[in-house]
């Protein structure tokens, strides 16, 4: 089964995260089938970026959006509105 989940990169306390789609057979920092995106909390403000037409395109074939990517999704969505 396919998973939308965030891939921590970075070094020790200073970390940034990527917005994957994985297999959930597979390692957080196993294989993973696409990066949609990634997101920097390090940053004022933290910076986040999406491609949301592939995010569609994954769920639409049966991904699971993780509970921390939907947050994420959602909380920068009404940010921007």
């Amino acid at each position: 089964m396919v998973v939308i989940r965030l891939q921590r990169r970075g070094t020790k306390k200073t970390p940034h995260l990527r917005i994957v789609a994985a297999d959930r057979r597979h390692a957080q920092r196993g294989r993973v089938l696409e990066t949609l995106g990634y997101y920097d909390p390090s940053g004022e403000p933290p910076r986040f970026a999406l491609d949301e037409s592939r995010l569609d395109y994954w769920v639409s074939t049966g991904a699971q959006v993780s509970e921390a990517v939907a947050a994420l999704v959602k909380r920068f969505k009404q940010a921007s509105s």
